[in-house]
């Protein structure tokens, strides 16, 4: 390349550095979304669970099953928030989400500890989810004379894996992944919505009309929820053709906790694009929302793992409620009034993400 050539192509780029450092919102994301998402991520991501929240039933009330209580609370994994003479009302706790273990104490646990021909205790687990894990090598971990004072002879606890009995990985994921799927496009889709208008000279069109600004949010939200359950309809057939993850609960439910996820995701992707001033930054703004909903949601990582302060964070991601209302319905069975305090999540979030964007939407020209 000829020195001529050179300085010139020096010249442009020069030229477009120029250019970049004036565009605050671009800088903004160069500079200050690695930074940030290193420190989210680094501190958020965490394998080693702990205080996963489990109930207990000891119907023995015996010095040996509050130790062996004791000796499980101490690993630190589980936290013990719920207790009751009944099995059956903590095993409907665990289907709507509340708790995620249950560990039952039978009334002649004594003499199974005698005996040593059967287990002393049985413990449900919810192997819907991921970092489960953590709670039988907690089990595996207790010292064993303590639990049975007869090591060997028989298994000192039961383990049932409800909702996933083969503790299949497909079943843990799939049904988050119908989440995952439908915020990559819905966010993006409304993310350049107001600004395609924008960028083409139709805004000038929506001006003149009569609408109110909520009115314009809400009819651009329509069709894209059309679209979104065309999505999620792809997925479950998939989910159960390809990998054959069964589905415990209603499908209308299901569909019904679809709609209020893919308004909630439209109604961000709407926020975004009133905030962008061109498609390529509104693409960016959604893909920034895109990581945090996948890596701190509970959709690959157990949301048990995550620091509080950060877990404020992602719950005001839509997916980590969603993640939840899926898992409840598809494999626990669960009704959507088991899974009220998700869904009210997933409505309130709603309701601001529309009424932000239409404040913040004006029926004139910048």
């Amino acid at each position: 390349m000829s020195f001529t050539r050179l300085r010139r192509t020096l010249a442009i780029a020069a030229k477009e550095l120029r250019q970049l450092s004036r565009d605050r919102m671009t800088l903004g994301m160069v500079v200050g979304l690695p930074a940030m998402q290193i420190l989210l991520f680094g501190y958020g991501i965490n394998y080693d669970v702990r205080h996963i929240p489990i109930g207990v039933a000891d119907l023995a009330n015996t010095h040996f099953s509050r130790s062996l209580v004791a000796d499980l609370e101490a690993t630190q994994v589980v936290d013990v928030v719920r207790t009751g003479n009944n099995p059956e009302a903590l095993r409907r706790l665990m289907n709507s989400g509340r708790i995620e273990a249950v560990l039952y104490v039978p009334p002649d646990v004594e003499r199974r500890r005698l005996e040593g021909d059967r287990p002393i205790a049985q413990l449900m687990v919810d192997a819907s989810r991921p970092g489960i894990e953590s709670v039988l090598r907690a089990l595996r971990e207790l010292p064993t004379p303590r639990r049975t004072g007869l090591p060997g002879r028989s298994p000192p606890i039961e383990i049932l894996n409800e909702y996933n009995p083969e503790r299949r990985t497909p079943v843990q994921i799939v049904p988050a992944l119908i989440g995952v799927i439908l915020t990559m496009t819905m966010v993006i889709f409304t993310a350049v919505a107001l600004v395609r208008e924008r960028e083409r000279g139709n805004l000038e069109l929506l001006i003149v009309t009569p609408l109110q600004p909520l009115e314009l949010m809400v009819g651009k939200l329509l069709p894209y929820v059309a679209v979104g359950l065309v999505q999620i309809s792809i997925v479950l057939l998939l989910a159960v053709f390809a990998f054959a993850v069964p589905i415990n609960g209603s499908v209308w439910q299901l569909y019904a906790g679809a709609g209020l996820f893919i308004a909630a995701n439209l109604a961000l992707g709407l926020l975004i694009s009133t905030v962008a001033k061109t498609q390529f930054q509104a693409m960016q703004m959604g893909f920034f929302t895109l990581l945090p909903s996948i890596l701190l949601s509970g959709f690959a990582f157990p949301y048990e793992g995550i620091p509080p302060a950060i877990q404020w964070v992602s719950q005001l991601l839509p997916l980590t409620h969603f993640v939840e209302v899926l898992r409840g319905l598809i494999l626990r069975g669960a009704a959507l009034p088991d899974l009220a305090l998700p869904l009210g999540k997933l409505a309130l979030f709603t309701l601001v993400a529309v009424t932000a964007a239409a404040l913040r939407f004006r029926k004139r020209l910048d």
